[in-house]
C-alpha cells in the first residue's frame, strides 16, 4: 500500500524542482545537512532516555484496563517501520530552503521535547510480546536492538507522524492522497498494534506534533519571531492571568494523574492558554495563526480548540441580549463576531478578532485584521484596518467585527 504513495511523492519531486525557485541540489544539499544532525541526535538521545530510565527502579506505567484486549498483529510492524523513510524524504522532496528549514524544526522540537519528557517522566510498557518470524520478526528484532520498554508518553512516533501526515496532505492529490490518509492511520494504529505503546501515549503525543507544526508553521511568520516583552500593564496582567490558569490546569493534569489518566486532557487546555498568555506577553495576535481570509492554520485550530470554545461562551454570554449589530456610518456596522447566516447578510466582513476564525459556509467577502482582544492595535494594524473598511465600502454593506 505505499508503494503508490512513495510513487506519488517521487513523482512529485521532479514538479517542484521545476517550479521553484530555488536550484533543488540547494535543497537537497540542505536536506542532507539535516539528516545528517538529526539522525545521530535522536539515536544518541532517545537511547540516553531509554538507558536512563533502565536504571530507575521506580519506572511506572500508565495502562487502561481494557487495553488488554488490544490484539497483537505482527505485520502492523511495516507501516510502524515505514515512517523513518517518510522522515527523509519529507525533507529531501521539499520545494524551498526554508520548507525543509521548518519541517527541520518541527522534527527538533519533537525530538526535544519528547526526550524531555522520557527523562523527567518516564514510564514503561508492560505488554510481552509474543515470538515472531520471517519480515516482521526481523523488524522486532532489529527494534528491539535499540528501543527498550521506555519512552513511551508522549509517542514520539505519533508526534513524528503528525507532522509528516500534515507535509504531505496538502502535496498529494486523489487515489495518492486517500493512500496517504490510510497509510498514516496504520502507521498511527500500529504503535498499538506492535504492542509497543499504551493509548494514553497517543493523544500526548499527537498534541505534541501538533504543537511543533504551530511553532514552526508551514506558511506565515514564526510565532516567537519579533518576541518583545510588552511595557503595556494591562497586557501583563492578562498574560499573568492566562499563564496562572494554565498553571492551574498543568497542576491538576499532574495530580489528577494518580487517580485517572483522564485527567491528563487538562494538558490541552494548559498548553491552549499559555499559547495566549504568550500572545498577550509579547507575540501579538500571530499565535493564533489567522490568515487574512479568516481561516486558522490546522495546528492552530487543534491547540487553541478549548480557548476558542471558551472564547464562543464569552461572545455568547456578553452579546446575547444585544443587537447583532449597530449601524456606525454609512454602509458600515459594528457587531457581535456572526455567524455563517448573520454574515452573508452583508457585502464584506472586516474581522479584528485574532481569535476566531470565521465561521463556515460564509459566502461574503471576509477580511481579517488579527488583533489581540482588550488590547490598544497597533497604529500599523489601524491603518490596514481602515484601509480595509474603505476598500470594502465599495462592495456593499460592511460589518466590523
Amino acid at each position: 500500500m505505499v508503494l503508490p504513495v512513495l510513487g506519488a511523492a517521487v513523482a512529485a519531486a521532479p514538479a517542484l524542482s521545476a517550479s521553484a525557485r530555488e536550484p533543488y541540489a540547494g535543497i537537497v544539499l540542505r536536506a542532507a545537512l539535516w539528516l545528517a544532525f538529526l539522525a545521530p541526535f535522536f539515536y544518541v538521545t532517545y537511547g540516553f532516555a531509554n538507558w536512563l530510565a533502565s536504571q530507575r527502579d521506580d519506572v511506572g506505567s500508565i495502562v487502561f484496563a481494557w487495553e488488554r484486549g488490544i490484539p497483537f498483529i505482527a505485520w502492523t510492524i511495516v507501516p510502524y517501520w515505514s515512517i523513518n523513510l517518510f522522515y527523509g524524504l519529507s525533507l529531501l522532496l521539499n520545494d524551498t530552503k526554508r520548507g525543509v528549514d521548518r519541517l527541520a524544526g518541527r522534527y527538533l522540537t519533537a525530538q526535544i521535547i519528547a526526550v524531555a519528557c522520557f527523562i523527567l517522566f518516564p514510564l514503561t510498557a508492560t505488554f510481552m510480546r509474543p515470538q515472531t518470524s520471517g519480515l516482521p520478526g526481523f523488524m522486532f528484532a532489529v527494534l528491539g536492538g535499540f528501543d527498550k520498554p521506555f519512552n513511551q508518553a508522549p509517542s514520539l512516533h505519533i508526534a513524528l507522524l503528525v507532522i509528516i501526515w500534515d507535509h504531505w496532505r496538502c502535496r498529494l492529490k486523489g487515489l495518492a492522497a486517500i493512500v496517504w490518509h490510510v497509510w498514516c492511520f496504520l502507521i498511527g494504529a500500529s504503535v498499538l498494534t506492535t504492542w509497543q505503546h499504551h493509548v494514553i501515549d497517543i493523544p500526548t503525543g499527537a498534541l505534541l506534533g501538533f504543537f511543533a507544526l504551530w511553532l514552526f508553521p508551514r506558511d506565515g511568520e514564526l510565532p516567537f519571531a519579533g518576541f518583545r516583552l510588552t511595557a503595556d500593564p494591562k497586557a501583563r496582567r492578562l498574560a499573568l492571568f492566562y499563564a496562572l490558569v494554565a498553571a492551574l490546569a498543568l497542576a491538576g493534569a499532574v495530580a489528577g494523574a494518580f487517580v485517572s489518566a483522564l485527567w491528563l486532557i487538562l494538558l490541552w487546555p494548559a498548553l491552549a492558554l499559555a499559547i495566549v498568555a504568550f500572545a498577550y506577553v509579547g507575540a501579538g495576535a500571530k499565535v493564533f495563526q489567522k490568515a487574512a481570509d479568516g481561516s486558522v492554520s490546522l495546528a492552530s485550530r487543534v491547540l487553541l480548540l478549548p480557548y476558542r470554545l471558551g472564547a464562543r461562551i464569552n461572545v455568547w454570554a456578553w452579546t446575547r441580549k444585544l443587537p447583532p449589530h449597530v449601524a456606525i456610518a454609512d454602509g458600515v456596522f459594528l457587531g457581535r463576531f456572526p455567524t455563517a447566516a448573520e454574515a452573508d447578510a452583508f457585502g464584506t466582513v472586516i474581522d479584528l478578532a485574532g481569535e476566531l476564525e470565521s465561521p463556515r459556509g460564509v459566502t461574503c467577502r471576509w477580511t481579517a485584521v488579527a488583533m489581540v482582544d482588550l488590547l490598544p492595535p497597533s497604529q500599523a494594524a489601524q491603518t490596514q484596518a481602515v484601509a480595509a473598511i474603505e476598500a470594502a465600502r465599495g462592495h456593499g454593506t460592511v460589518l466590523v467585527c
